[in-house]
Parts: structure tokens; C-alpha cells; sequence
């Protein structure tokens, strides 16, 4: 049995993500010992494992949550796990066009940029007037 602390070490989780997880059921409540610790099998820490590569590929704890259901249930279909991942990986996709015309935007001020005074500053005269952009960055991926 583990204690909070090294299913934390063993995880790369801090304690409080554990009993956050906990307190919204991603977790489930721990055994406890007779002066009250929390203790963890190996069962718990697969699950805190799964739930922490799940964050890191960038999940929303809600999909994290319906993987988990899908999970705990060995016999429902696959393809709802795969559309979950679909779903994740539009949104991923989506970041990545407005990172991309963010990124093209700030070369575009900052090559545009002579040097001199702020009064002729481009990248200040570009981020007072959004309509100097040559992208609208903001409908972009959203």
C-alpha cells in the first residue's frame, strides 16, 4: 500500500491534485489506516497514472472523466474512447492554426519594426489598431 505522498512521487502528481481528484470523483476515495492516512494499490495508482497522460495530452477533466467510464467498463465499444481522441485532437488542431497566425502576426510587427522612437513604433501602432493585423487572429481556431 502507497501513501499520498510517494503515489504523488510515483506519479509526478502533487498531493493536492490527488485529493482534488478525489473530491471530484476522477479519484476514488482511499482506504484509510486506523490513524486516519490515506492508502493506495496498485489500482489507484494506474488510474492517477491514466488521468495524469491524459492531462498531459492536454484532456479536459470532463473527457478524462468519460475515458475513465469507458475505461471501468471493458465491454463498451472502442470507438467512443477513438471519438473522444478525435474530439481532442480537433481542438489541438485548432490551437495549433491560432498559434500559427499568432506567430506569423508578432514576425510580421516585429520585422516591420525600424527601430526608432515608440511614436513610430510598428508593434505599438499594430497592437493599438487590430485592423493593421493581416490575420483576425481572434476568430481563428476558437
Amino acid at each position: 500500500m502507497l501513501t499520498i505522498g510517494t503515489l504523488g512521487k510515483k506519479t509526478g502528481t502533487k498531493v493536492q491534485t490527488i485529493r482534488y481528484y478525489e473530491q471530484i470523483g476522477l479519484m476514488p476515495e482511499p482506504g484509510r489506516t486506523e490513524g486516519g492516512q490515506r492508502r493506495y494499490g496498485h489500482t489507484e495508482l494506474d488510474r492517477l497514472a491514466f488521468i495524469r497522460h491524459s492531462r498531459q495530452l492536454g484532456f479536459s477533466l470532463e473527457a478524462i472523466r468519460e475515458l475513465l467510464d469507458l475505461s471501468d467498463d471493458p465491454d463498451r465499444p472502442c470507438h467512443e474512447a477513438d471519438s473522444i481522441a478525435r474530439r481532442q485532437l480537433k481542438q489541438i488542431e485548432q490551437r495549433m492554426a491560432r498559434l500559427e497566425a499568432l506567430r506569423t502576426e508578432l514576425e510580421r510587427m516585429v520585422h516591420e519594426c525600424s527601430g526608432g522612437n515608440t511614436s513610430d513604433c510598428r508593434v505599438l501602432e499594430v497592437l493599438r489598431d487590430h485592423s493593421e493585423c493581416l490575420t483576425d487572429h481572434e476568430e481563428i481556431g476558437a
